[in-house]
């Protein structure tokens, strides 16, 4: 077993560990891209920015709202196909009443 362990006021590991850390290059025109973000947002016009329907879809897409909007997609489709019936139905006992009625003079 290996008992031998490093004390962290080790200052010649401290300095290997220090020249081992890898600092990420930035991408192309970083500091530009930036700049030109940061005067977009101080002037208020964004080119990214999402209309009343985009905005409207991501609301809805939220995980915390997705299952409140499908079952309030089931909802509102079933009650347009409950009045369509009911348009259908209505519509259908109208025909059958000037069938009984006058069955020959509208054929």
């Amino acid at each position: 077993m290996n008992t031998n362990h490093p004390h962290p006021d080790d200052t010649k590991l401290r300095s290997v560990l220090r020249e081992a850390r890898v600092a990420p290059s930035l991408p192309p025109r970083f500091q530009d891209n930036v700049w030109r973000r940061i005067a977009d947002n101080e002037a208020g016009q964004t080119k990214d920015s999402p209309g009343w329907l985009e905005a409207a879809i991501a609301f809805v897409l939220r995980p915390r709202f997705a299952l409140a909007a499908a079952a309030a997609l089931v909802v509102a489709g079933a009650l347009i196909g409950a009045h369509d019936g009911s348009q259908l139905a209505r519509h259908d006992a109208q025909a059958r009443y000037l069938a009984a009625v006058a069955p020959n003079s509208l054929r």
